[in-house]
């Protein structure tokens, strides 16, 4: 059956997924997101996301056939859209005519639903949304556990996060909490071994810490790094060992470096 056609940029659905992609209040009001792009469109159909609506133009049904089939089967409903209607919608320069809307994956609580077992990252207060994308796309390609989002980091379901996490957040348990202090307690309580990263001398070096089945890396905000409260509520502080005259690495390299060291660490004992 051939798609509904939308040409009209002031389209109710079409101002609708343009306020999705715009903000995060409205995405947690109305518990979906928008998505662009056709590989980052299937990896969400793929990892069985919801998807409420696709959207493509005709450049794209011709040139991304193959990532159009796999979100056909999962979409509730397709539009064939003009490509001012795609300018619209679009958060890039260069757009490829693929967006679609998806239900929000349900939130769970660190403390509630965290298992004594495999390398968990905490993440409080990034802002960053290019930052946030990283660190999620680094944590997955690791083998990282899952991620805690805590405090208020700025929202993984943005179009920069998204886009700089290459869906990774769509694969990677997620975890929401309000306060990371209060959850690191409760983590320990269960068996988990809790790390801060701070950038200061007499931390221990990451390189000379024994690292656990079950691990917490607690890093901060890009400006300010973690709370005195979350570092105080962790096991131990850990550093990065720095040879050159930088006295610190922004949060997406600080953390990337982090649970490479942690995680090969925990491969070589296993």
């Amino acid at each position: 059956m051939p798609s509904p056609v939308i040409t009209s940029r002031k389209n109710e659905i079409i101002k609708k997924a343009a306020k999705l992609r715009d903000s995060a209040p409205f995405r947690r009001e109305h518990n979906a997101f928008l998505a662009e792009g056709a590989r980052l469109c299937a990896d969400a159909a793929d990892s069985g996301l919801e998807i409420e609506s696709l959207f493509y133009t005709e450049k794209a049904r011709e040139k991304y056939e193959s990532y159009l089939e796999r979100i056909f089967t999962r979409a509730s409903v397709s539009y064939l859209i003009s490509e001012s209607v795609a300018e619209l919608l679009s958060d890039t320069r260069q757009s490829q005519g693929v967006f679609c809307v998806a239900v929000l994956p349900q939130k769970e609580n660190a403390s509630q639903k965290m298992e004594a077992q495999g390398c968990f990252i905490a993440l409080e207060e990034i802002q960053d949304p290019s930052n946030l994308g990283a660190v999620l796309r680094t944590a997955e390609a690791l083998g990282i556990s899952g991620v805690v989002l805590a405090g208020s980091c700025c929202d993984p379901f943005g179009p920069k996060a998204l886009r700089a996490s290459m869906g990774a957040m769509f694969r990677l348990p997620l975890f929401f909490e309000e306060n990371l202090a209060q959850c690191v307690v409760g983590l320990r309580r269960r068996g988990f071994f809790t790390a801060a990263a701070v950038p200061a001398e007499e931390a221990q070096k990451i390189t000379e810490v024994k690292f656990p089945p079950a691990v917490l890396l607690a890093v901060g905000n890009e400006g300010a790094g973690l709370s005195e409260e979350s570092i105080a509520a962790c096991d131990v502080r850990v550093t990065i060992p720095m040879q050159g005259r930088a006295e610190s690495l922004n949060a997406a390299s600080s953390a990337a470096i982090l649970m490479w060291e942690i995680m090969r660490t925990r491969g070589s004992e296993s």
